[in-house]
């Protein structure tokens, strides 16, 4: 699957969401979404842990 098409169903999601669950219910599924792109890249081996907590000026490796 396309990631057009991922981010087209992704969308639709967030909009019926927002539609009939009003604006709490749309950032709940937009958090929730972000959680599971993330766990999902973990699970590719595309992100490591360790990305989230090395400074960012290079020093400490």
């Amino acid at each position: 699957m396309s990631t057009a098409v991922v981010g087209m169903i992704a969308g639709m999601a967030l909009g019926f969401a927002g539609y009939f669950g009003g604006f709490g219910a749309f950032l709940l599924v937009a958090a929730l979404g972000a959680v599971g792109f993330v766990a999902g890249r973990f699970l590719e081996g595309d992100l490591e842990p360790g990305d989230f907590f090395r400074p960012r000026d290079g020093r400490g490796r």
